[in-house]
């Protein structure tokens, strides 16, 4: 039997380095603590003295002020914090949406920068030259005279087969009319979710074990799609639709994306996708040349040298600059305010002209992108540490 090691023992003393680190340590957080408390105390004091009201009771008080765009009910005799939160959901709607579109703009241009057809790589290198140097500020009031001057008024909307219309009032199209049978749909499409990632890892296994790589999308959107029909019939195969409708003076009907919502998207999206397409050619291009070879002696196609070989490899050099395109994106979701996007910042400046409470305002709006930054940087670390390569 082996003997058991016995666990080595911190030496509380001055001389142990480790001792010292947590003595600094402590020391530093008391530091900026303290500090934090003298700065919030003296603000008070001053407010106090100068008969500034403060404190966040003013949440619950009524807001009084309309909110042309929100995800929720609202209404303008409702609190300022559920004005505030409406502001959230808007800032959260962008940079979700925006992140997604992005990650598949960059990925696309990225890729296509190393195409052999050279109109698709010129293309490719056109956009990412021309959006990655303008600021952002001037792509979304470019985009967003685009929807208010350029295109047609809601009258005389552009449609495709009387379905989808676009015009300065914005982007309507059809949605279906939310039942229950919807809510078995979803929930049919999830499983089919959690079956499809099952069936990739045992696809990537059975790779690793025989060399034979099976086809890793068609069988899991297949289950997503025969289980969310199955779901819908299960619910009784709903199929009320709301379809927008042209009247005489505005579209009616559907679902809309409004002028300002959209420009700020699209203005996000192709400026972010621009960074992003240039960290995913300088992943791909810090793998070796050598692991292109091998692949190709192996008897690999072009489309599995960059799916199997390459890009797993790659991953490791884009993720963290990733991160931090994420973030720059959601951040620059403040910018939403020039076009007359009500998100976070836009709710709290109006809360704040009326309440006068500016430092909680500007307490909660860096809050909120606080904790969105946070957030982010914590799901793509974790995804960081999934993807990276281990070494034995």
């Amino acid at each position: 039997m082996s003997e058991r090691v016995p666990k080595k023992k911190t030496t509380w003393s001055w001389r142990s380095r480790a001792a010292r680190g947590i003595v600094y340590q402590v020391v530093a957080l008391l530091l900026v603590g303290g500090f934090v408390w003298f700065l919030a105390h003296n603000t008070q004091e001053n407010m106090r003295v100068r008969g500034i009201q403060s404190g966040f009771d003013f949440l619950g008080q009524a807001a009084g002020f309309d909110i042309g765009e929100t995800l929720i009910a609202y209404d303008p005799s409702q609190s300022y914090g559920r004005a505030l939160w409406v502001g959230v959901l808007n800032t959260l709607r962008v940079a979700v949406i925006g992140i997604v579109l992005t990650t598949i703009v960059g990925v696309l241009v990225g890729v296509g920068r190393f195409s052999r057809n050279a109109l698709v790589r010129g293309l490719c290198y056109g956009y990412v030259e021309l959006f990655r140097n303008v600021p952002v500020l001037l792509q979304l009031l470019m985009w967003y005279l685009f929807f208010v001057e350029v295109l047609p008024p809601p009258q005389a909307a552009w449609n495709a087969g009387d379905l989808i219309y676009l015009s300065k009032g914005g982007f309507s199209f059809p949605v279906p009319v939310w039942e229950a049978g919807h809510a078995w749909m979803a929930l049919g499409a999830l499983v089919g979710v959690v079956a499809g990632v099952a069936y990739r890892r045992w696809a990537q296994r059975q790779f690793e074990l025989t060399g034979i790589d099976r086809n890793r999308w068609v069988l899991p959107l297949a289950a997503v799609v025969v289980l969310a029909a199955l779901g819908w019939l299960l619910g009784g195969g709903p199929r009320q639709w709301s379809v927008p409708e042209q009247l005489a003076f505005m579209v009616d009907g559907g679902a809309s994306a409004t002028p300002e919502f959209l420009a700020v998207l699209i203005g996000l999206v192709t400026y972010t996708g621009a960074f992003v397409a240039e960290v995913v050619r300088g992943g791909i291009q810090s793998v070796s040349h050598g692991q292109t070879e091998a692949a190709s002696a192996l008897g690999l196609t072009r489309r599995q040298q960059m799916r199997l070989v390459i890009l797993p490899q790659a991953l490791r050099v884009i993720i963290p600059p990733l991160t931090n395109q994420y973030l720059n994106l959601t951040k620059n979701s403040s910018l939403a305010v020039a076009v007359g996007y009500p998100d976070v910042v836009s709710v709290a400046n109006t809360t704040l002209n009326q309440s006068g409470r500016a430092v909680e305002c500007i307490a909660i709006i860096m809050l909120v992108y606080l904790t969105t930054s946070l957030g982010t940087s914590a799901l793509m670390n974790w995804y960081n540490k999934r993807v990276a390569i281990k070494e034995r």
